[in-house]
């Protein structure tokens, strides 16, 4: 058999990282081996993946090499398929090629074969050792692994012979990938004391089914934990790895850590971080958890938790309430006191924190304290503290009058305002919201009318909002009436004419109140004025007359201590243009209406004569009957007319006038 040495034979590699196929060309160098018997032995390649050969004698005594292309590594993940691939390099006529299973023990199991006659390749199965679904061989050689499983991950060779003696081998390993499941951390779900001294355990974290065995780490509050695997009192880590039946691996680590207070806050979880193909990395976190610690309290808060003031003053009558916190875990024991006469006078018990002072009055302010009951404390730990509750109370306001004050018009008053409250209040007095002054006493002189009204004395305190309190009066002014008429329009010398409507308002003011009446008859009653101050108003509605305007129209207001008057003026009132006019016009209709009747009376007169209104002959003038000489501009018409009227009776015998129309 002849072999290539290492000194016989030169190779040039040419490969990549991630598995895939690796080509080598090689050249032959004489130099022939013989095995044991003179026969020609044939030898795999030393290195899996990489072109095979093998130089075998051809019936021409010219010697000839078998190469193949073999993957020296295939990687997968779990239920994909899988595909190897042997190739014969070069043309030949005819080559078989076959593909065995390589166990733990070295024993080569065949699984297929095929053989290249003429163009096409005759494939055919033997053994798939009980896989599910089988092996198979495509049609051009290569070993096909559907539905790839952990239990795949074997060693795989394919021999390609050449002829009767002459064969080549090489090794391709298949690597099955599968990520774990979701990560799983089971936390300590007791209470972790501070003071142990030693690590404790703190969790599980626990990475199932996956290929490879993946990494787990450990981070608090987001950052690398860096434990070390030996025990230690400061912190470690513990691993252990299970390969279930599925063949798949369950990575568990615990975690070990010797605690602070510190910790309180701190948040932890884990991570799994797997391996993928083509030299990826994926990773799985875990969710975040905390502990529950015990640790002994060091420092004690106490303090007010509603009130009135940022000074820490609240009101009287609120309810108050007073919280305590200590800073150690689990919560201590709270006890809340009073102290009186340098005695605690004990108040309430519990695991809160809290008491509430129902309804709080000026008699509980004073000295309060809260102790924390915490027995694993350091003796150095200040657990207790005390404060200064401060009750502001406001009493009622006393005036120095009744709710009424009289006074006389001109003359002077003083009022004093006194209350009492914790702390010092302020007074200030105003009236219609408009401030008068600072200060208990309010002071008035040269009181008029408009003095007159409500004053408001308010007590209040600016260190404590919302408490305050009032007090008012109401100041009446006696004296005679005062009187403000309403000015009439139009108000020039000559603008009133007759039958005009006017309406006249008298304002009066005074104490008591004034009664109104007017010179006229028809005014209203009094009632109080719009703006109010006190003053009072009637009205009178009436119709201009030259009377009016001569002796014009007073209003008088009066009451005990006097009265007062105003009397309205109209000047000059100038006659009314239209009702001269109609009295005209009324003359006028009447005599025409008296021309009409003595027309139709005369013509009654004349009805039944013949020759009425008609040219004839004229008749002498009877005797004694004086004749009648007319001008030239009178007309014959109107000449008879007036000789009939006075010689009514003698026509009448004599036949008439002829032109008496």
């Amino acid at each position: 058999m002849e072999t290539h040495t290492q000194g016989e034979r030169h190779a040039r590699r040419d490969g990549t990282q991630d598995g895939r196929e690796r080509h080598l060309s090689y050249v032959t160098l004489p130099g022939p081996a013989q095995g044991a018997g003179g026969k020609r032995m044939s030898r795999p390649w030393p290195c899996p993946g990489r072109v095979f050969g093998l130089l075998g004698k051809a019936r021409t005594g010219v010697e000839a090499e078998v190469h193949g292309s073999v993957p020296s590594l295939v990687e997968v993940m779990r239920g994909k398929s899988a595909t190897l691939n042997c190739t014969a390099l070069g043309t030949h006529d005819h080559f078989a090629l076959e593909w065995f299973l390589a166990d733990r023990s070295g024993a080569r199991h065949r699984l297929a074969s095929a053989e290249l006659q003429g163009s096409e390749l005759q494939v055919r199965m033997h053994d798939s050792r009980g896989r599910s679904p089988p092996y198979q061989l495509d049609s051009q050689g290569r070993l096909v692994l559907a539905d790839a499983q952990v239990g795949d991950e074997r060693d795989y060779v394919c021999v390609v012979q050449a002829g009767a003696a002459d064969t080549a081998e090489a090794t391709t390993q298949l690597r099955v990938f599968a990520k774990p499941e979701a990560t799983e951390v089971s936390p300590n779900k007791g209470i972790l004391s501070v003071m142990d001294d030693s690590a404790q355990e703190i969790a599980t974290c626990n990475s199932p089914n996956g290929n490879p065995a993946p990494q787990i780490t450990w981070y608090r509050n987001g950052q690398l934990l860096e434990v070390p695997l030996e025990v230690n009192s400061e912190g470690y880590m513990t691993t252990r790895t299970v390969r279930e039946a599925s063949g798949l691996l369950s990575l568990t680590s615990t975690l070990y850590l010797r605690l602070r207070k510190a910790d309180r806050d701190a948040s932890f979880h884990c991570s799994v971080r797997h391996r993928l193909p083509a030299g990826r990395q994926g990773r799985l976190d875990s969710p975040v958890f905390r502990l529950t610690l015990h640790y002994p309290t060091e420092h004690v808060q106490f303090w007010v938790g509603s009130p009135a003031t940022t000074e820490g003053w609240v009101r009287e009558g609120d309810s108050v309430q007073l919280f305590c916190r200590g800073d150690g875990s689990p919560s201590p024991e709270y006890t809340f006191f009073r102290l009186q006469a340098e005695q605690e006078d004990v108040l309430k018990t519990d695991l809160q924190g809290n008491l509430t002072l129902e309804g709080v009055q000026r008699a509980q302010s004073g000295t309060y304290g809260c102790r924390v009951e915490d027995y694993d404390a350091a003796e150095d730990a200040e657990l207790s503290q005390t404060l200064e509750l401060r009750v502001a109370y406001l009493d009622p306001l006393e005036l120095s009058t009744g709710e009424e004050l009289l006074v006389f018009l001109n003359s002077s008053a003083a009022v004093n305002c006194s209350v009492q409250g914790l702390p010092t209040p302020a007074l200030r007095w105003t009236k219609d919201s408009i401030p008068l002054g600072d200060g208990p006493t309010l002071s008035l002189s040269k009181i008029t009318f408009d003095s007159a009204g409500t004053y408001l004395c308010e007590a209040s305190m600016p260190r404590v909002p919302l408490l305050s309190r009032t007090r008012s009066f109401k100041l009446l002014v006696q004296g005679r009436p005062e009187v403000r008429p309403e000015e009439t329009q139009p108000q020039g010398e000559g603008s009133w004419r007759e039958g005009d409507e006017v309406r006249l308002i008298c304002f009066a003011r005074g104490y008591p109140e004034p009664k109104l009446s007017w010179s006229q008859l028809g005014g209203s009653p009094a009632e109080p004025a719009p703006g109010g101050q006190g003053w009072v108003s009637s009205s009178l509605t009436l119709k201009v007359t030259s009377a009016l305007s001569r002796d014009g129209v007073s209003c008088e207001a009066s009451n005990a201590h006097g009265n007062a008057r105003h009397v309205f003026h109209f000047g000059a009132v100038a006659p009314q243009t239209a009702q001269a006019g109609v009295a005209v016009m009324a003359v006028a209709v009447s005599v025409g209406l008296l021309l009409l009747v003595v027309a139709a009376f005369y013509c009654m007169r004349r009805k039944g004569r013949s020759g009425c209104c008609q040219r004839g002959e004229k008749g002498a003038p009877p005797p004694g009957e004086p004749e009648l000489s007319h001008s030239g501009s009178e007309r014959p018409e109107q000449t008879g007319l007036l000789m009939r009227g006075a010689s009514g009776g003698a026509r009448r015998s004599s036949g008439g006038f002829a032109d008496e129309c």
